[in-house]
């Protein structure tokens, strides 16, 4: 018989990101997904339960996800969610970790060059120690996605048959392009599946390993191998050649 997922917690859960977390867990086996909200609203979605932050008591989930995000003007469905604000994250990590909290997943924005500047800069002072110093058996901060940098030096006209290659693929998807929104949530999810078995302790993961995830058909496999530490798939890929 399989174990029933924790209860899980989302603040953030507007935005294209945090949307899509929460299309991932309620779709990926929880049971009871709950969500930081500014107003109570009926939800839609069965298992989604809206709860306001004044209303937070023990036990309030087992693992909570933060997700930092801007604002979509779409539909103002996002307004009826919480959207964390960068410098607050030590006081809502507190207060998470008093409701009975015990493991917290950090999710920074997919795209951060499309952010407004105030967040971006608020992203960059984010307190992370302090978070880490309230004591949850379990902190993962999932950095921003960025491809790897580095590889061989072209020379001769292999470097013009580059810089050629270069100018093509600003038509095309390639790896300095923001990845998609769904797939760093598919990462988050398969990291919250995993997290409250793996070992105690906090975890940074960077951003070439978000962004190499999102490269991948399937992401549990690595989302399982980065927790216990195993070695990942290279995450370079070979240039085109001509």
């Amino acid at each position: 018989m399989t174990p029933a997922r924790p209860t899980v917690l989302v603040a953030g859960g507007g935005g294209q990101l945090g949307s899509a977390v929460l299309e991932h867990l309620l779709g990926g086996g929880f049971a009871h997904v709950r969500v930081l909200a500014t107003q109570s609203f009926a939800a839609s979605l069965r298992g989604l339960e809206p709860v306001l932050p004044e209303s937070l008591t023990a036990p309030a989930a087992d693992l909570a996800i933060v997700v930092f995000d801007r604002e979509r003007h779409t539909n103002g469905r996002d307004a009826a969610f919480v959207r964390p604000a960068p410098d607050a994250l030590p006081a809502l990590a507190k207060t998470l970790h008093e409701a009975g909290v015990r493991d917290l997943l950090l999710v920074l924005p997919h795209a951060p060059a499309s952010l407004p500047q105030a967040l971006r800069e608020g992203l960059a002072n984010l307190d992370e120690q302090a978070v880490a110093a309230l004591g949850f058996e379990h902190l993962v901060i999932m950095r921003s996605a960025q491809a790897p940098a580095g590889g061989p030096v072209s020379s001769g006209l292999q470097r013009v048959a580059d810089a050629v290659l270069a100018q093509l693929r600003v038509m095309t998807p390639q790896t300095e392009q923001p990845v998609r929104a769904a797939k760093v949530a598919q990462l988050a999810v398969a990291l919250a599946k995993a997290l409250p078995a793996s070992t105690p302790g906090t975890r940074v993961m960077p951003s070439e390993v978000v962004w190499l995830a999102a490269q991948q058909r399937d992401v549990e496999p690595l989302a399982q191998a980065w927790l216990d530490g195993r070695p990942l798939p290279d995450a370079r890929l070979k240039a085109p050649r001509m």
